[in-house]
């Protein structure tokens, strides 16, 4: 092993790296901006949404995990990712299944502490985000899965706050799986040509290029309608349609950057604007 783990908190760090923490932020504000509305129904409390955030960050810790453990031999193939932690030799298997494990512990106990119908539902959000890293060995529609897996938040949120769960945090789930679904489906024209050769399914392996880009639009036009459905069912005023308009233009810029042959720009239009998304979604929630 590398000397780069040589202790417990090394370890974490590489992690931390590994499972690619940072983008936490793409769920994170949709599930807080779900609690958010709930507290119009029953009052949320500091101790509640620090639970929410918790678990959150558990659930993905332990959905990478997997992803990167079960994944871990086309990783090291694949010219784009065999300089992640365990193909490059950076984190050993057996410390990633248990730091892995040990989010999955963790994130049950955190859902106790919420409420008994959270914990109750638990191992179904395990088994949700982590069957994700599979998907893609059977079935072309994995990018909708994993925006399944993310969806899950705001209505999770919702049951934290409330014990049950209500239209808005549905419509949030949609809007967030076909958002998560939309920019997915473009993150994967990277890997069309690995994917075809490994046997792998996946939009752009199902209908190349062209038609991935066009399914990938159609669901984004989908979270716009459904981002606009939102004030319908919980008063909301102008700074969310701020917020709303906003979204849309961001959305429409990211499509810009991704051209049939040209996908140069890929890591600007994931990483920064889909950031911008849920940010300026929380925000908007907030103000409103």
């Amino acid at each position: 092993m590398s000397g780069t783990l040589s202790s417990p908190g090394n370890v974490i760090a590489v992690y931390g790296r590994m499972i690619k923490f940072s983008h936490s932020i793409f769920a994170m504000p949709f599930a807080l901006a779900s609690a958010v509305l709930a507290s119009r129904v029953v009052p949320v409390t500091w101790t509640t949404i620090a639970l929410i955030v918790v678990c959150m960050v558990l659930a993905r810790s332990f959905a990478m995990g997997v992803n990167r453990i079960v994944d871990r031999r086309f990783d090291a193939m694949n010219p784009r990712t065999a300089i992640r932690e365990i193909p490059s030799g950076q984190m050993s298997v057996g410390a990633a299944t248990a730091i892995t494990a040990a989010a999955a512990v963790l994130f049950v106990l955190a859902t106790i502490a919420l409420n008994p119908v959270c914990a109750m539902l638990s191992p179904v959000a395990l088994l949700v985000v982590g069957g994700y890293s599979y998907a893609k060995r059977f079935t072309a529609f994995v990018h909708i899965w994993l925006g399944v897996a993310l969806g899950i938040a705001p209505v999770a949120a919702w049951i934290a706050v409330t014990g049950t769960v209500s239209a808005a945090a549905w419509v949030l789930a949609a809007a967030v799986m076909t958002w998560v679904a939309g920019f997915d489906i473009l993150y994967s024209l990277q890997d069309e040509d690995f994917d075809r050769g490994q046997g792998l399914r996946s939009i752009p392996v199902a209908l190349g290029q062209v038609g991935a880009l066009w399914v990938s639009g159609g669901l984004h036009v989908a979270t716009v309608a459904l981002l606009a459905s939102l004030p319908f069912l919980v008063p909301l005023g102008i700074a969310y349609w701020v917020g709303w308009a906003l979204i849309t233009g961001v959305l429409v810029y990211e499509h810009a950057l991704v051209k049939p042959g040209d996908l140069s720009r890929i890591d600007k239009a994931f990483f920064d604007l889909n950031g911008y998304v849920s940010l300026v979604f929380f925000a908007a929630v907030l103000l409103a």
